[in-house]
């Protein structure tokens, strides 16, 4: 069984075991988490797609951890002015693993 789920407005589609990285939630470590914004459910041949989400489905998952991303410079220059900015990025991310998918 796999299910389209939307968190930190993007678009995932887990089945159950998975382990992703989103979004950082203000969870903990170890904490429950809910998705109830459901997209579509596919379940072998059977395909329920909502209107805009599918009522009554949720999908259960565990944090497993809260960190942050690979160091990314971002690097601003304009030619013949003498303008140099650098400036280093990590997003924040929580990673978890996909507990339960219910309709």
């Amino acid at each position: 069984m796999h299910a389209i789920i939307e968190t930190g407005g993007k678009q995932y589609k887990v089945a159950e075991g998975d382990t992703l990285f989103i979004e950082k939630l203000p969870q903990e470590a170890g904490d429950a988490v809910t998705f109830e914004k459901v997209l579509a459910v596919i379940d072998g041949d059977k395909i329920t797609v909502g209107t805009p989400v599918v009522e009554g489905a949720k999908v259960d998952a565990s944090v497993v951890k809260n960190g942050k991303g690979k160091k990314i410079l971002v690097f601003k220059y304009k030619p013949k002015k003498g303008y140099r900015k650098r400036q280093g990025h990590r997003q924040p991310y929580t990673k978890v693993t996909i507990g339960k998918i219910s309709v």
